[in-house]
């Protein structure tokens, strides 16, 4: 699990890019993370996994024989060098690696294992940077999950990718929650946390940040508010089965 407690952050002494954050993503939670650009959505994850230093409050991660066992996967990545791909999802393993150890024929199989459930077991010799946006970002969840780290945080997952590819990636971090890991991941998309999160947090700047179920918190009038624009919920029967989605007016912006 993970505790965020009373997290702050801030680039200048009184100016709060959040503050007072505070949630226990649980063993099987998915936790949403919502927010217009610029409100430290990114921030706060890289202070989850280590990358920047909060201001005030603390982050622990709890894991059953795997304290500190961390997942990351951001937005953006380049690497200087033409690994291959299989290469980059075995760096996942490197944890689990003695001191100049080399990945053995084990480590090898879980990260073909990984490449094959996120669909790229295909791409497994091609050089990495000659991959498109898409498909690296598909690379560095295999990473993370070859790793087999019990916390995931992901810095919008689904972002660079086709529509068919966010569904398989949207169900496949359910899974991975359903397993018993805790899911942390940025999306601009309420329709993806209504999909498949437990929880969703909403960043409305400062220390207006609001946590609670996400098929509860995530209102035509919350998300109008969030992003200034006018939403609207529908609700959709797929064979026996309702599920509710928003529509969002571009051309209709809510003013303050």
């Amino acid at each position: 699990m993970l505790d965020l407690d009373r997290l702050g952050f801030a680039y200048d002494p009184g100016h709060w890019l959040f503050r007072g954050v505070s949630h226990r993503v649980a063993e099987g939670e998915v936790l949403t993370v919502l927010g217009p650009n610029g409100r430290g959505k990114t921030t706060l994850l890289r202070c989850l996994v280590g990358l920047a230093s909060p201001t005030e409050g603390a982050v622990a991660v709890r894991a059953a024989g795997a304290t500190g066992a961390v997942g990351f996967v951001p937005q953006q990545h380049h690497t200087a060098f033409a690994y291959r791909t299989l290469d980059m999802v075995l760096m996942g393993r490197t944890r689990h690696l003695g001191p100049l150890a080399s990945p053995g024929r084990r480590d090898r199989g879980l990260a073909l294992a990984a490449m094959e459930r996120v669909g790229i077991g295909h791409l497994a010799d091609r050089d990495y940077p000659t991959l498109s946006g898409g498909e690296r970002q598909l690379v560095l969840l295999a990473r993370a999950i070859a790793g087999d780290g019990r916390v995931l945080v992901l810095d919008e997952p689904a972002a660079a990718l086709d529509l068919r590819n966010q569904g398989r990636v949207l169900h496949l971090l359910r899974g991975l929650a359903d397993e018993g890991r805790s899911v942390v991941m940025t999306t601009h998309h309420p329709d993806h946390a209504l999909e498949v999160a437990d929880t969703a947090m909403l960043m409305f700047g400062g220390s207006d940040v609001r946590v609670g179920p996400a098929a509860e918190l995530l209102t035509d009038a919350a998300v109008g508010e969030l992003y200034g624009v006018r939403a609207h919920s529908l609700v959709l029967d797929a064979g026996g089965v309702s599920r509710r989605v928003l529509v969002t007016r571009f051309d209709q912006e809510v003013h303050p």
